[in-house]
């Protein structure tokens, strides 16, 4: 995929996660910051940040709990140590991080 293709692509994505971020009920603040990078602060003040990583052709979630790289594949994002999709992964750390249950859910 040319570079031109991935930054387009994974710039509608990190849209398209910054609106679920913002329905999903969770206590957050959000901030997409030039480049392709959201920074998502918790009211307990840990930080989660998602940006795209153009080299890699990837999306790149660093989480409290780690860090993960998701490639798209037919149309979904999924991560390349274990082929999770993101809104289910987004989910299950942004819930950890919140203290939240939460569902994120592509807009």
């Amino acid at each position: 995929m040319e570079e031109s293709a991935f930054n387009a692509l994974a710039e509608a994505e990190l849209v398209r996660i910054e609106a679920a971020l913002d329905a999903c009920g969770a206590e957050l603040d959000i901030e997409n910051k030039p480049g392709g990078v959201l920074e998502i602060e918790f009211d307990n003040g840990s930080k989660m940040i998602i940006n795209r990583h153009t080299a890699a052709r990837e999306i790149w979630v660093a989480a409290k709990s780690g860090g993960f790289h998701f490639r798209p594949d037919s149309g979904r994002w999924l991560a390349s140590r274990d082929g999770a999709e993101l809104y289910a992964l987004l989910s299950s750390l942004v819930s950890q991080q919140s203290g939240t249950p939460v569902e994120l859910i592509p807009g």
